[in-house]
């Protein structure tokens, strides 16, 4: 009589492979939050970082676009002879001949002349703003614009009108064109006000009058403290190396040239810089979630020690014990993921949407920190479902 064969242990299917994973979630529900919260929160401070970081490098971007990067300014640097020096009176009209000039503006500081409200303040009391000459040419040449009111013209260059910084007329309480301030002994009449201007935000804290009422009414005398270039883009650091020579011939180490959009990009560097930390604290993060979900697994072992010898004495492999632990991890921590993706747009929608910003979506990091999740969990999962899987049925059915 011939014994017949025992029967093969059934295979794990699928759809098995997921229920019996999900098993231990279902049955503790909030251990199962709670594992997964610190994934979450991991995931969500990457997703937030970046997205924010996006939305705010693409303003950025769009800024230095919308302004332009072909802007060079001059200003008068240190002779090595005389120390401070002055730029020649006639440097703008040298400056408009060099070839791939566009245009070119300047103003003048005016030594000692202040803005007040009224004549009732004291002179030291200014907050610092300060007056500056200005050509008729300079807002489009820097591409600014009026907040309210009109720019210097042909004919207010002449007479005691005022163009305000942005900053400047909120300081002196002027908010309309039509109300005077007090300059110099006279009054001026606010002509117009500025909005904030990126490229130049010296002009910003500045009252701007013009270049011929300057010199006649407040002893200007003539000579540009910045001049403002405009130049061709593809030839941008041509310009940049002739202008302390075209400038000031006899001592052109006396002339310093400087590209304001550089400041723009040195900041979204900086912002990238300061991304890329906050993303190392997000990981650092993951990391701890990985580590709360090792925790829980090994505890889920535990407990469940009868339920591993039931099913060792009832015919399942190691390998399908040790699947099903790790099944559960990579549960755990993908869904942790997802909440934290999801919660993690949540933040970038919201903020970009406040500071209106444009919404940048970064798929490739919440794709990216899905998939960190899952392998996280999957390594965490490893060891609790090894230990299970060596679990001996009978020593796990006698415990109690």
């Amino acid at each position: 009589m011939t014994i017949p064969p025992l029967p093969r242990t059934a295979r794990l299917g699928a759809g098995d492979v997921v229920g019996v994973g999900l098993l231990g979630l279902r049955a503790r529900p909030l251990r199962a939050v709670l594992s997964a919260l610190g994934i979450a929160i991991g995931i969500a401070a990457m997703v937030a970082v970046m997205g924010i970081g996006a939305a705010s490098q693409a303003r950025l971007l769009s800024k230095i676009a919308s302004l332009g990067t072909n802007l060079l300014t001059v200003a008068p640097g240190q002779s090595f002879l005389d120390g401070k020096t002055q730029l020649p009176n006639e440097s703008v009209d040298m400056v408009k001949r060099i070839g791939p000039v566009q245009s070119a503006s300047a103003t003048g500081n005016i030594a000692g002349a202040t803005a007040r409200r009224t004549d009732k303040i004291d002179p030291r009391e200014t907050q610092g703003i300060g007056v500056v000459a200005a050509w008729e040419d300079l807002l489009p040449t820097l591409g600014a614009k009026l907040a309210d009111g009109a720019w210097l013209n042909s004919a207010t260059v002449k007479y005691p009108a005022v163009v305000l910084g942005s900053t400047s007329a909120r300081l002196l309480g002027v908010d309309s064109p039509g109300q005077q301030v007090f300059i110099a002994g006279q009054w001026f009449t606010v002509i117009g006000i500025l909005q904030p201007v990126d490229l130049a935000p010296e002009l910003d804290t500045s009252a701007l009058v013009g270049w011929d009422a300057a010199i006649e009414r407040l002893g200007f005398d003539g000579h540009p403290t910045r001049i403002y270039i405009r130049s061709a883009d593809e030839a941008v650091d041509a310009v940049r190396s002739v202008l302390p020579r075209t400038v000031n011939p006899k001592d052109p180490s006396a002339v310093k040239v400087s590209r304001p959009s550089d400041a723009l990009t040195a900041q979204l560097a900086a912002k990238n810089t300061f991304g890329s930390l906050l993303i190392g604290l997000g990981a650092v993060s993951l990391l701890v979630g990985g580590v709360g979900v090792a925790n829980t697994m090994i505890i889920s072992v535990l407990e469940r020690r009868q339920e591993i010898g039931l099913r060792r004495a009832l015919g399942a492999r190691r390998r399908q014990i040790r699947l099903q632990f790790i099944t559960e991890a990579v549960a755990l921590s993908a869904l942790g993921g997802l909440a934290g993706a999801a919660l993690g747009l949540a933040v970038v929608f919201v903020y970009a949407t406040y500071q209106d910003w444009p919404i940048v979506l970064p798929l490739t990091v919440i794709a990216g920190g899905v998939a960190a999740s899952i392998t996280i969990g999957a390594i965490a999962g490893l060891y609790p479902a090894t230990r299970a899987s060596r679990l001996p049925p009978t020593e796990a059915l006698t415990t109690g």
